[in-house]
Parts: C-alpha cells; sequence; structure tokens
C-alpha cells in the first residue's frame, strides 16, 4: 500500500488526511510555522523526517515559502513524487517543479495522471473527480466515487445526487445540480493560495464535478446501449 504523508504549518491538510487515510497509509504531520519570514535552516523532529523520508507520495499544506523550499529541497530524492498543495507565484512554483518529481497544482482537484506508476496509482483514487452510476434502465440505482477531490467534496456532492434522484429518472441538469451543490461545500483552496480568486477556484472545482456526471451518464448510457444490442 502506497505510504502518504501530508505535513503541514497551520489549518489545512486535515480534510486531504481524512479522504486519504481511507485509501492509502496516510501519516499527518503537524509543524511548527516559523516566526520570521527568512530562515537559515529549518529543523524537524527526527520522528517525523522519518515519516517524511519514508513517503511515497509527500504533500505539503505549508504556508511558510522558506519551510516549503527546504522540504522540497531536502526530500524531494527521497520521495517518489511531492505535490505542492500551497505556493504562491509562477517562479516559485517553477523553481520547485525544476527537480522532475515535484508539482504544484493550481487546484488538488485537477490532478491526474502522468505517467509515473507510484503517482499514477495514487491519482487513480485521489484528485480529479471521477463517478461510476449504476442504472436500471434511465433510473439511477446507485452512485459511486472513482476518484475523490482530496478534500472529501466529491462523495459529499456524490450523496446528494444518490438521495435526490435513486430510483428516479435521470435529467440533462443532473451535472449542473452537480456543480452547483459543490457551491455548498466549505472549500478553503483558495484560503491556501493567498493571491487566487474564490470565485475562480469554486468555478473550477463545480466545472470538474459537472463534466465528472456528464461523463459518468454517457458512459452508463452507452453500457446500457451495448447490453441491449446484444440482447
Amino acid at each position: 500500500m502506497l505510504k502518504v504523508v501530508i505535513v503541514t504549518d497551520g489549518p489545512y491538510g486535515d480534510r486531504a488526511f481524512e479522504t486519504m487515510n481511507e485509501m492509502f497509509n496516510t501519516a499527518f504531520i503537524e509543524l511548527e510555522q516559523p516566526s520570521s519570514m527568512f530562515l537559515d535552516e529549518i529543523n524537524v523532529p527526527e520522528g517525523d523526517l522519518k515519516l517524511l523520508e519514508n513517503a511515497n507520495i509527500l504533500i505539503t499544506y505549508t504556508t511558510h515559502p522558506d519551510l516549503t523550499l527546504e522540504l522540497v529541497e531536502n526530500l524531494h530524492s527521497k520521495v517518489d513524487w511531492m505535490i505542492v498543495a500551497a505556493w504562491k507565484g509562477d517562479g516559485f512554483k517553477n523553481q520547485l517543479e525544476s527537480h522532475g518529481n515535484v508539482t504544484c497544482p493550481y487546484i488538488m482537484c485537477e490532478l491526474e495522471e502522468n505517467g509515473n506508476p507510484i503517482f499514477d496509482e495514487f491519482v487513480s483514487k485521489v484528485g480529479k473527480p471521477k463517478i461510476d452510476l449504476k442504472l436500471d434502465g434511465n433510473k439511477l440505482k446507485d452512485v459511486r466515487v472513482l476518484r475523490s477531490s482530496p478534500c472529501g467534496s466529491t462523495a459529499f456532492v456524490a450523496e446528494y445526487i444518490k438521495e435526490k434522484y435513486l430510483n428516479q429518472t435521470l435529467t440533462e441538469e443532473l451535472p449542473v445540480e452537480a456543480g452547483l451543490k459543490l457551491q455548498h461545500y466549505p472549500c478553503r483552496s483558495s484560503k491556501i493560495r493567498l493571491f487566487s480568486d474564490d470565485e475562480c477556484k469554486k468555478t473550477m472545482a463545480s466545472g470538474f464535478h459537472k463534466d465528472a456526471f456528464e461523463e459518468a451518464i454517457a458512459f452508463a448510457n452507452r453500457s446500457l446501449e451495448n447490453r441491449e444490442i446484444k440482447m
């Protein structure tokens, strides 16, 4: 099982831990946020350092740039992949991603496969939302989350759709409704990225969930048509 470690210096990352801990061997590490803006050295407790070094996937929700940079520069060569959830500025992003096995997504629910086996195994379950719908004719029988956004919003939306449409005929408005429902989930991503636009983030997340349900409906309908043809 993949070893995933989430490290934070503030109030972010706990929801991602709850989501990922159900799928992977996941640890959550809280480091003290540095008090100054510029540091010559950052010390990590030995026990925490061992967990960080043994991770397959290391995810940083650290908002202090010096701490993030220190973690990336010292640990990128010891883990399979690093995901930097909190970063500011394209220059900083480019500096971090120059290591090759580091990615700085604009929003965590945009993560998809990149060809690296370890990373792809991780994002097969966590990242850009992916849904499976079970139909009986054109009536909804079940909703399954195949890939969840790290914050858990996909399960939130899926449960709402299931409760409302169970045993009901699907409508063309369902994907739009799924996207709108996402707006009611208290997303924190815009607060992590101080320069970002909250509405832009929510629009992106809504769009991802709308697309996920559109694709799920199309796939379910194709499967149903194929079964009817065989019969």
